[in-house]
């Protein structure tokens, strides 16, 4: 007999996300050619800042057969049209190959006639009623009624399943304004809190000694780095080993890695496995030369619907990893990079879509990996420091 304490998997903090992704409306209560060209004004207004995708399902009358090499037997085709990418399937796909698929938009519409979502825009059309009716179950999280032409009020039946009706927004079918701002308010409001990481967890063999407890200003540079951060962030906390928790100032949050012998990857995956819904603007110990207005820059650039949103290196030309603003969508995106052998921040980001920021301020960008680093550092940074 198992006990009733005993939990047979690891308990996860999940992701938010509906059906098919964390921010996704489904649309039903008219013809599904209104839902269309609505979803298609509503697309077209938002997708230069956003990655929209639209779910629909076919309802044609006769029965369509297998396009392709999926009529000889294939389970996957895929075809390369140039200016858009078309995978078919054989096999049903299940709720987690959507949210595979969907990982990466920033907002879903769904045609609500056929598939429910986490949230639903009501559309009250005098012809579909009865059909509305029978999809009563689905209204769960109704945030948007529409009017139809020809029609005032909202059907009875809408009222008695949205006890709070009253205290939605309503406009008419017509006025794509209205609705689009709508949704640009709603995404707004999506957009995730920033956490900060200051990453203190590494051997530091080439220094000799332990890089974040290295004091630069007064304090060890784990804790001056955490200090600007908690002026930027909403929480703040220093990555870290195990076997190094008991050593980091209590007054200071500490996330320790349960991704173990991954470097930065494994830390940024640990934040993540801590909070899978926020944005983490992660930071190395060994920036001696960054500063707030460095961070601030990175921050009032950052572009959420990117996967991440960091600095170029001025002499490569690659991103810096760890100086980076990691969005929530890259959690899957970084698991799997791991699942194929990869575990390079930097790799991922090459290879990923990201928004790619030159600094004001190139030497902000600079690192200290050596004792010759230590010393040529600490020599500027006292030489300016006399200067001021």
């Amino acid at each position: 007999m198992i006990s009733k304490e005993h939990k047979k998997h690891t308990s996860l903090v999940r992701p938010v996300s509906g059906n098919f992704g964390r921010n996704e409306w489904a649309i039903l209560g008219a013809p599904c050619i209104n839902i269309k060209l609505l979803a298609n004004e509503v697309i077209n207004a938002l997708s230069p800042q956003y990655k929209c995708a639209y779910a629909d399902t076919s309802h044609n009358d006769e029965v369509t057969l297998p396009p392709g090499r999926l009529a000889g037997g294939a389970v996957l085709e895929y075809t390369d049209q140039l200016n858009y990418h078309q995978f078919n399937h054989s096999t049903a796909l299940k709720p987690i190959n959507f949210k595979q698929q969907f990982a990466d938009d920033d907002m879903v519409l769904v045609n609500g006639n056929h598939q429910p979502a986490k949230a639903q825009v009501v559309i009250i059309y005098n012809n579909k009623s009865a059909s509305l009716q029978k999809r009563v179950a689905q209204l769960t999280n109704v945030e948007l009624i529409l009017l139809a032409d020809n029609v005032d009020d909202v059907f009875d039946f809408i009222k008695e399943a949205i006890p709070n009706w009253q205290q939605l927004p309503i406009c008419r079918l017509e006025e794509t304004d209205k609705i689009i701002a709508f949704f640009e308010a709603k995404m707004q409001q999506a957009k995730p809190i920033l956490n900060g990481l200051v990453l203190a967890g590494g051997q530091s063999i080439r220094m000799g000694h332990d890089k974040g407890a290295l004091n630069w200003y007064g304090k060890e540079q784990q804790y001056y780095m955490a200090d600007i951060l908690k002026e930027l962030c909403e929480d703040v906390f220093i990555s870290c080993r195990p076997e190094q928790k008991q050593k980091i100032d209590t007054t200071y949050n500490t996330l320790t890695d349960t991704f173990i012998g991954l470097g930065p990857f494994g830390a940024i995956l640990s934040a993540f496995r801590e909070n899978p819904n926020s944005a983490w603007l992660v930071v190395a110990c060994d920036l001696p030369l960054l500063d707030a207005n460095t961070l601030q820059y990175l921050i009032a650039n950052r572009n959420p619907s990117a996967i991440a949103t960091a600095y170029e290196n001025a002499h490569d030309g690659f991103p810096e990893p760890l100086i980076t603003i990691w969005e929530p969508k890259s959690y899957p995106i970084l698991l799997a990079f791991l699942a194929q052998g990869y575990s390079c921040p930097r790799k991922v980001l090459i290879n990923s879509d990201i928004a790619l920021l030159k600094a004001e301020n190139t030497d902000a960008l600079t690192n200290v990996n050596t004792p010759e680093d230590f010393e040529k550092i600490k020599r500027q940074i006292h030489q300016k420091i006399a200067s001021t």
